[in-house]
């Protein structure tokens, strides 16, 4: 089988769900071609200090250094001086962000010298989007950089009892715990032929919500059939990083319904243990490789992606604690992506979308993550200069018809600058919730008010835009279908994220007069209402995507919303908590952590139908009789409008 013969049809492979249509692999290469069209910034301007000042053009060669245009015309040029003068300081201390020290450095740094090489350039930035591979060799297991991918089936597909050393031995006896047809996996064909059936699946489901990857040059790369390191002649060429693969195939294991992950969930209650053994291993193979501590593209993609593959439960040991996001952050900082000037710098056009797509999922994921989890943003709103730029309206058709329209290309700009403003609200709540002294005193009033004034500000901006439409086209895509209804949802968990905080710590009034306190209990009252309110959006929102069999395919993006929502419906007694359970139940066959999540909602939902709405504290006396209605009518998804509070009078049933 020839490596070329491993592109399979639309249909080739095992996932299949009545009524469902995945996007098709010309659907997934324009999803990966949408995602990089993300503009670039603009270049700085990169001329010397005396020709800037005298307005004139610096006409420097490439390699050139700035002084030498304005000597060669008996001009002083303050870039020679300034230079001069601030090499002490620059060598006593280094700037921030832009050397941060890493082992990976290519070349070496003497000493008293600054960590940043020529032209603001750190040592091993040259060498960055290189080939990853062109380095010393580490090994992890029998694996390094320079495995074939066959020899990293061998290892990442071995049978339990050789969990951690991955060694080559009889492994059979093993493989009962994976089912009755994982002993299968002893064949080196039927090994390519699953893990080709986990890719496929990867692009079909992961990819459309994490457009991180090329499915092209992807399948081009794999090259499951390689039994010997071949010359890498170009880009294209160049063997996949390892653990890049070991994190496709462990997020096609989490989907996939290969009849071998079939009988392992059937006889493991409903759970893969080899998907989850696929999630350790990757993870053991990404820290022997450094993927967390060296500044590389693929690096930062791994990081990305590797972070929602694992449970999401922060209290679960192997849980949601941030660190491959703070992996991947760490990553492009360290690249500086931050910095438009090195944006602009990077020739490979395939190299710098991805770079910006992935500062931007990062650079959110951040944001909404900290608010979510109560930890303190790792970054600032001023720690980079890059913004999203609206792409040309008049811009011809390309020739190209897989490439996005410009039409789409506004869409994706638009739902993107919504979502930073969006994020930028939440880093700010984030911020203000991490202080030692609001866990204290409270938040204060003020902040609160700011609050409730940039949601509603939020809201009239952008959530008729990105959010779902209240006449909803009739069969609704997959893809239309989750990501509509998770920008919608991700507006409103935030005013019930915002609601539980506030109960937990309060409102801090310092002035203490009649007025202020009016102003605190309407302040309240008016959290309360929204939050109520968009608990009943995401329930039916989240209803909707369980009865079309969605959340099943999702890759942790509605789960924070299901349970949040779920939390207050349960807590106020309100029958529409149901939706949001069935739905985590659902979200459990990927991730298993949610059906506890489902079970403990239940139970508060049990309580508070016999003794009432409980387990309020601060926000106990905004809880109104109209948010104790059990009797209350479930909502339909439109029953609000866009979330703000004001009832239909008809609804609209959604059929995707």
């Amino acid at each position: 089988m020839q490596n070329g013969d491993h592109v399979r049809n639309d249909n080739g492979h095992s996932f299949s769900h009545p009524g469902l249509i995945l996007p098709t692999q010309s659907v997934q290469n324009q999803i990966h071609e949408l995602a990089k069209t993300l503009p670039p910034p603009r270049k700085q301007n990169t001329a010397c200090d005396a020709c800037r000042s005298r307005k004139v053009k610096c006409n420097r060669l490439p390699g050139e250094d700035k002084r030498q245009h304005c000597l060669s015309k008996n001009y002083p040029c303050t870039h020679f001086v300034q230079q001069a003068t601030s090499e002490k300081k620059r060598s006593a201390a280094a700037r921030r962000p832009r050397n941060i020290s890493t082992s990976s450095s290519t070349s070496p740094v003497s000493a008293g010298s600054s960590p940043i090489a020529e032209h603001n350039t750190p040592p091993w930035f040259k060498a960055a989007f290189g080939p990853w591979n062109s380095g010393r060799l580490q090994s992890y297991g029998g694996l390094n950089m320079q495995s074939t991918t066959p020899t990293l089936l061998h290892h990442l597909f071995a049978a339990p009892e050789s969990e951690s050393t991955f060694m080559f031995k009889s492994r059979s006896p093993g493989y009962a715990t994976w089912g009755d047809m994982a002993s299968k996996l002893e064949d080196e064909a039927f090994r390519a032929e699953f893990a080709l059936d986990l890719v496929e699946v990867y692009f079909q489901i992961v990819h459309t919500r994490l457009p991180l990857l090329n499915p092209l040059q992807f399948r081009a790369r794999l090259n499951l059939q390689a039994t010997q390191q071949r010359p890498v002649i170009a880009k294209q060429d160049e063997p996949l990083h390892p653990a890049l693969i070991a994190t496709v195939l462990a997020w096609g294991a989490k989907f996939s319904e290969h009849p071998l992950l079939v009988a392992d969930r059937e006889r493991n209650g409903g759970q893969s243990l080899l998907a989850k053994a696929l999630i350790n291993r990757t993870r053991e193979l990404a820290e022997s490789l450094k993927v967390h501590r060296i500044p590389n593209p693929n690096h930062v993609v791994i990081s990305l992606l590797i972070e929602p593959l694992q449970c999401q439960d922060p209290r679960h040991d192997n849980g949601f604690h941030g660190f491959w996001l703070t992996s991947g952050i760490r990553n492009l900082l360290g690249l500086q992506i931050n910095h438009k000037s090195v944006m602009a710098d990077i020739k490979d056009p395939e190299a710098r979308g991805t770079m910006i797509f992935a500062w931007w999922m990062a650079c959110l994921s951040d944001a909404f993550s900290s608010f979510y989890y109560r930890r303190k943003p790792m970054l600032d709103d001023d720690d980079y200069d890059i913004d999203f730029y609206t792409a040309d309206q008049n811009t011809q058709e390309a020739t190209d018809p897989t490439a996005p329209s410009p039409r789409e290309q506004l869409e994706f700009l638009g739902y993107y600058r919504a979502a930073h403003a969006l994020a930028r609200i939440s880093r700010t709540i984030a911020r203000q919730l991490w202080r030692p002294s609001t866990d204290q005193d409270g938040i204060p009033l003020d902040s609160v008010l700011s609050y409730i004034s940039d949601l509603s500000k939020w809201r009239d901006a952008h959530l008729s835009k990105v959010g779902v439409p209240p006449n909803l086209e009739a069969n609704w895509d997959f893809v239309s279908a989750v990501s509509a209804c998770a920008s919608d949802a991700q507006y409103h968990v935030t005013w019930v994220a915002l609601f539980f905080a506030m109960d937990e710590v309060g409102i801090r009034d310092d002035a203490f007069t009649p007025s202020n306190i009016n102003q605190v209990e309407t302040a309240k009252r008016k959290v309360m209402e929204e939050a109520l309110q968009a608990s009943l959006r995401i329930a039916a929102l989240a209803g909707v995507l369980t009865s079309n069999g969605y959340l099943k395919l999702d890759p942790a993006v509605m789960h924070v919303s299901c349970i949040n929502a779920g939390n207050l419906l349960a807590r106020l007694g309100r029958p529409e908590v149901f939706q949001c359970i069935k739905a985590l139940e659902q979200y459990s066959y990927a991730y298993e952590e949610t059906k506890e999540h489902a079970r403990e909602i239940g139970r508060e939902y049990e309580v508070a139908l016999q003794k009432g709405p409980n387990n309020f504290q601060e926000m106990a006396s905004a809880i109104n009789p109209s948010s104790r209605a059990f009797h209350a009518e479930a909502m339909s998804v439109d029953a609000l409008t866009n979330g703000n509070g004001k009832h239909h009078g008809n609804t609209v049933s959604l059929i995707f």
